[in-house]
């Protein structure tokens, strides 16, 4: 049975981080502050929104809220995120998407600087995952499967990693990362014409699709590690159940993440912690 690599232990030491942190920037004047941008009233965003007020006040990070109806004009938005910009005591955005179909969300997303984009929306943000340089910060998820990796002292250096999904959002931005520690990466995705091959050549496997359940035994092997990153709701089991058939690949493999419990609680404090360090950047120009 596969060990299990569970998040809380990871989100713990992460915190201890960010909580020194805060604590060293308040001694010198600053209270770092996170703005949280929210559109309407979903059930989704404001459950992320709860864990991540809990765990701002957990840091000692001060939050504000900006609450938006679902008919807000696209130039309201544009022009708060401009105020907030200009703001010398916000240190970091979440910017809860996706936005209502009547506002360009690349507009309002890049209209935010870099160095308050917490969660890797901005295209600069991203340009500088690719170059490896801090422009902004990575997504909050394909940090947390960073932290995780690390906290569990999985050695990268010359490994083979397999990453299932090419999203912006978790897919790409996390395989550069993973090159970033010298790993030798592949990426699966929907034209992929043998993906359970190529995630069987791997020693570390990352499942990012978004697909309930679609990584099976046969996408495994002994010896191998697996990060499952999906979060899914399944209708048949009435929970939430990751990319990977947990069942069928645990027997198997040799560490693998729990849905929930792996990833996924990895994330607001990976959060917290951009904005603490958002924070110590500003302190220092």
């Amino acid at each position: 049975m596969a060990e299990l690599l569970m998040g809380k232990a990871v989100a713990s030491a992460i915190n201890e981080r960010t909580a020194e942190t805060v604590r060293q920037l308040i001694e010198k004047g600053i209270a770092p502050k996170l703005c949280i941008v929210r559109v309407g009233e979903r059930p989704d965003d404001l459950s992320y929104e709860r864990g991540a007020l809990k765990r701002a006040e957990a840091v000692g990070i001060e939050v504000e809220k900006r609450v938006f109806p679902e008919d807000v004009t696209e130039e309201e938005l544009v022009d708060a995120i401009r105020e907030i910009n200009a703001d010398p005591s916000i240190h970091g955005v979440l910017l809860f998407r996706p936005l209502p179909r009547h506002i360009n969300e690349s507009r309002v997303c890049n209209t935010l600087i870099p160095e308050k984009d917490m969660d890797g929306i901005t295209d600069l943000s991203m340009a500088g995952v690719y170059a490896g340089k801090p422009l902004g910060f990575p997504p909050c998820t394909a940090q947390a499967v960073i932290e995780l990796i690390d906290y569990y002292g999985i050695d990268l250096k010359g490994k083979n990693v397999t990453v299932i999904g090419r999203s912006l959002v978790i897919g790409k931005p996390v395989t550069m990362m993973l090159i970033k520690m010298n790993a030798t990466v592949t990426v699966c995705h929907t034209r992929t014409r043998d993906v359970a091959k190529e995630a069987r050549r791997a020693d570390v496997l990352v499942a990012a699709a978004g697909s309930a359940g679609m990584v099976t035994a046969d996408f495994v092997h002994e010896g191998q590690t697996v990060v499952d990153v999906g979060i899914n709701w399944s209708e048949e089991l009435g929970k939430i159940v990751g990319d990977v058939d947990f069942d069928a690949v645990s027997p198997i493999v040799s560490a693998l993440t729990p849905v929930p419990g792996g990833v996924g609680a990895v994330t607001t404090s990976v959060l917290m912690n951009h904005v603490a360090e958002s924070a110590k950047r500003s302190a220092a120009e």
